[in-house]
């Protein structure tokens, strides 16, 4: 009874208004009584308690259930029928409700039943009990509606296959035909109620779904008409769609099924005129729609071998496609979707299939009208009807699949002609619809197509100047560049109408504008290199007046056409584009007051321009040209100043190393004489700062020229390797890695690039441990990419070649080896506390393959300590995280394997414990409390 009390207090907890540390304290409680094996007679008390409140009742039935999916095993096999008959007891008593207590304990017994071959044939000792009682069938009903859907779907109840495969065969194939009959009986049996039909349809649709029932043995029962029939109930309305989709995606199997789709067909057909009549009730047409696509989707083939005889099903989703209720028009387009696949690998598509999909067609435009007045819709509205949208666009892209991507361009254009004949108070609604279609049918346009495309590109200057009119033409300017490009003579007038959309007040145009720029460029770059001192010129003249957007489009649009050019030429280009800007940071470094904020928003646009083109150009190659022989060392001349007065703000500092990072790739060797100076610059403002970028930029550098000879270079590795490591340590003094998860991430990126390039410069210095007990701490960090790169580096030190003697070894091995050893001796116990611990909690799953390699490792170079620090590690890991059983076998398997020197097997008992770890886990992120 003391269980029982401290039970009840505990949940008293979640009534109240209790603090997060009070709430904490007694979910984890509740979590621990749940594994517990007194919780099995606890929670039999508390169901059959007549004082026990409603709460702790619900607790007691969930944790029956969860029991039996985990623990299980704490039931002694002569037990478990008494278990069984305790939770059918339990059952009766509560067979009348609460609902959800109820459920739990249909849940419990289904699970039970999977897991005990001794129990003969549950599902008819549950009817015997429960099924000849009125007030006790919706209990019965709801322990077979859920029974195969816990045997298919809760893969956590711990059974082999070949287990579930022979207690599948006696729980759900034994009794299919029996369900049935069951079912067919409480339908019409005198008295039934409208929620015991619903609970039939309910039960039989998760028969149908699991597999256990055919259509053909339903179809030889009343179920199959009474489903239909029930489509005129209100009351039964919403179970018997679910229940007839269900039956008629039985039949999918369309040569086994031909007589139940002989009886189907035809039912479905006389619903069409519901449609009409039903029209002011969208849930009754979300009904019909579901149902006419069930059957659209399932005898596809049908319709296309036999079109005449089931086109009223396309006809009748075609009205569904067409309900003004944009929530059940999506429920149509995978239908139309599948249908068009199939149509286009037939030789010849008959008309009826033609006409449904120009309608279609028609349809879509229709609903991609914006409101008469958009602003009544607010944020979320608007925002789901633009998403709408383009899923609309695709089910257009089926229709040209069909139809041929010409056809649904002019229909479109002809709407557009037809809409401007009427004169200037057409509303922009009838433009811009027919606009968006044409975008979304870009996908399906031939680039050769000399004649819709055509029409359109010249009857995009003469549009209307609404704002969203012109957002609409200019992504088709966007979307239609690879013609343009094979129609240059269309450039200039695209040119001037992208040009007049930044000069449009509304940012939606501008942006439209940039990015029909940066296509127009990407793709036509050969035929624009003749605009580029225009483009120069529009940058002067409207640079202030764009968004920092719309200026990275425009830069992207200069790179592109730069990228297209001769070198010469476009190394000169190059050069006259960022010397605007190059100068820009000049003159903001060398302003003697303190730059206002605006200013500082300012330059930092100004180098992710320049940034923009370097990634877009990338490089020159090997030999730079004439124009770029210098700049180097001028940028750097520039560029150093200004890190040295800002290189403490952190976004100016990762602009600037970010462009560093660029010019580095772009000037390639020609950086060599500059580098010593570079890296000591990083390593001063690292050390000044503490800012991360430094660390990265540095790690980039030394990947990049870390081969080289040149001793000047690796005394600057050296010095910067050593400097940045002491401010590490001097960081991490002060502050745990949690607060400076991108530092210690940066670094170890570094150490990386220094252990594949310049290894020495680690094993020999006096910063090694400080870099290995860097990489441990890191693996504390939640930060998925931070957790590999500590792992990395861990793997490369404990793996390192110099570890394995072989002949011909390079002569500083040995020195290696010695340091490694001497770290991983002294760290070893931490080490492997710090990767058993992220393993079993927050490491990414990702991570599985790195811990067993790491951990095969140690256990091969160093055996003897491994044995010793496992025992005190796993000692330490919570329960909650590793079972004692799980840690207790990982323990002998490990042992097992260092004894026999058979390394290979620690990756089972590693993979053992992920496992069993894994499980416990999962079971404790559900609260108790929770169904």
């Amino acid at each position: 009874m003391a269980d029982v009390q401290t039970v009840l207090s505990a949940l008293e907890v979640f009534t109240g208004n209790p603090d997060k540390a009070s709430l904490e304290t007694a979910n984890n409680w509740l979590q621990d009584f749940q594994h517990s094996s007194e919780a099995w007679s606890t929670c039999n008390i508390l169901l059959l308690s007549p004082d026990v409140p409603f709460p702790a009742k619900l607790f007691a039935a969930q944790t029956f259930r969860t029991k039996v999916i985990y623990d299980l095993h704490q039931v002694d096999a002569a037990h478990r029928f008494a278990l069984r008959d305790t939770l059918l007891t339990a059952l009766e008593r509560f067979a009348t409700g609460p609902k959800n207590i109820m459920v739990q304990l249909c849940l419990a017994i289904a699970g039970l039943a999977l897991q005990l071959p001794t129990w003969e044939n549950p599902v008819q000792d549950m009817i015997d009990s429960f099924g000849r009682n009125s007030a006790t069938v919706p209990t019965l009903l709801q322990f077979l509606t859920l029974l195969p859907e816990e045997l298919t779907s809760n893969t956590r109840i711990p059974v082999t296959d070949e287990e579930y495969k022979e207690r599948e065969a006696v729980l759900l194939t034994a009794n299919g035909q029996k369900v049935l009959d069951l079912l067919s009986i409480y339908l019409q049996a005198t008295g039934t109620t409208s929620d015991i039909q619903t609970q039939v349809f309910h039960c039989l649709s998760s028969w149908l779904a699991a597999g256990e029932i055919t259509a053909v043995s339903l179809a030889q029962t009343p179920l199959l008409t009474y489903a239909f029939d029930a489509l005129s109930s209100d009351q039964l309305f919403d179970a018997a769609v679910t229940t007839v989709c269900d039956i008629i995606h039985e039949t999918q199997e369309i040569e086994d099924n031909m007589q139940v789709i002989e009886l189907i067909v035809p039912r479905v057909i006389a619903l069409k005129p519901k449609l009409s009549e039903f029209k002011d009730d969208p849930d009754r047409i979300r009904g019909y729609a579901r149902i006419f696509t069930e059957a659209g989707e399932t005898y596809r083939s049908l319709l296309l071998h036999h079109t005449e005889t089931f086109f009223p099903i396309v006809e009748a989703i075609g009205e569904c496609s067409a309900y003004s209720d944009l929530d059940i028009v999506p429920i149509t387009f995978h239908f139309w979707m599948r249908l068009a696949q199939s149509i286009g690998k037939k030789p010849s598509v008959s008309p009826l299939f033609l006409d449904a999909y120009k309608a279609l067609m028609d349809v879509m435009i229709r609903h991609l009208h914006f409101p008469a007045d958009f602003t009544t819709l607010t944020g979320q509205e608007a925002e789901n009807f633009r998403q709408f949208r383009h899923v609309m666009g695709d089910t257009l892209k089926d229709c040209c699949y069909v139809l041929g991507a010409d056809v649904g361009l002019m229909t479109a254009y002809d709407m557009i002609t037809t809409a401007l004949s009427q004169g200037p108070n057409i509303s922009w609604q009838e433009i811009e619809a027919p606009l968006f279609s044409m975008r979304s049918m870009g996908a399906e346009v031939d680039p050769k197509d000399n004649k819709a495309v055509a029409k359109i590109m010249d009857l995009i200057p003469s549009l209307p100047t609404h704002p969203r009119v012109r957002y609409a033409a200019l992504l088709i300017i966007a979307r239609y560049t690879e013609w343009i490009n094979r129609h240059p003579e269309y450039i200039p007038n695209q040119l001037q109408y992208i040009s007049a959309g930044f000069e449009d007040p509304d940012p939606e145009v501008n942006a439209a504008a940039g990015q029909a720029l940066k296509y127009l460029c990407q793709d036509c770059s050969r035929h624009l290199v003749d605009f580029l001192p225009q483009l120069h010129t529009f940058l002067g003249s409207m640079g202030m007046k764009l968004s920092q957007d719309d200026k990275v489009q425009v830069y992207h649009a200069i790179a592109y056409v730069i990228s297209a050019m001769p070198m010469d030429q476009a190394a000169q280009s190059l050069r006259t584009f960022a010397l605007d800007i190059v100068a820009q940071v000049h003159t903001f470094t060398a302003k003697p007051t303190a730059p206002t904020k605006e200013e500082k928003q300012a330059i930092n646009d100004a180098i992710e321009n320049l940034e923009v083109m370097l990634g877009i150009i990338d490089t020159f190659g090997e030999q730079l040209p004439a124009a770029c022989q210098n700049t180097c060392q001028e940028a750097w001349a520039i560029f150093e100043p200004f890190i040295v007065k800002y290189g403490a703000d952190y976004v100016l500092c990762d602009r600037a190393t970010r462009i560093l990072r660029l010019g580095l790739n772009f000037f390639g060797n020609a950086t060599l004489p500059i580098i010593p100076s570079v890296l000591s610059r990083m390593a001063t403002e690292f050390e000044t700062t503490g800012q991360s970028s430094y660390v990265w930029i540095a790690g980039k550098i030394i990947g990049r020229f870390g081969k080289e000879p040149n001793p000047a270079l690796r005394t600057g590795f050296k010095d910067a390797f050593e400097r940045c490591s002491a401010k590490v340590m001097r960081i991490l003094s002060e502050q745990s890695p949690s607060q400076v998860p991108d530092v210690i991430e940066d670094y170890l990126q570094m150490v990386l690039q220094v252990i594949d390039f310049i290894p020495d410069i680690l094993f020999q210095s006096t910063a090694f441990p400080i870099t290995f007990r860097t990489a441990m701490a890191s693996l504390t960090l939640v930060q998925s990419d931070a957790v590999f790169a500590a792992l990395e580096v861990i793997r490369s030190i404990v793996a390192h070649d110099c570890l394995s003697p072989a002949p011909n070894q390079p002569p500083e091995f040995p020195a290696f080896a010695a340091a490694i050893r001497a770290v991983v001796d002294q760290e070893g116990l931490a080490l492997t506390g710090y990767i058993l611990s992220g393993f079993t909690g927050d490491f990414p799953e990702e991570a599985s393959s790195v811990v067993v390699f790491i951990l095969r490792m140690l256990a091969a170079v160093w055996p003897t300590q491994m044995l010793s620090w496992l025992p005190v590690v796993l000692q330490q890991l919570p329960s909650t995280s590793v079972p004692d059983q799980a840690k207790a076998t990982f323990l002998s398997e490990i042992t097992r394997a260092i004894n026999s020197k058979e390394y290979d097997k620690v990756k089972q008992a590693v993979i053992g414990l992920d496992r069993a770890s894994r499980k416990a886990r999962d079971r404790r992120r559900v609260s108790p409390l929770d169904n």
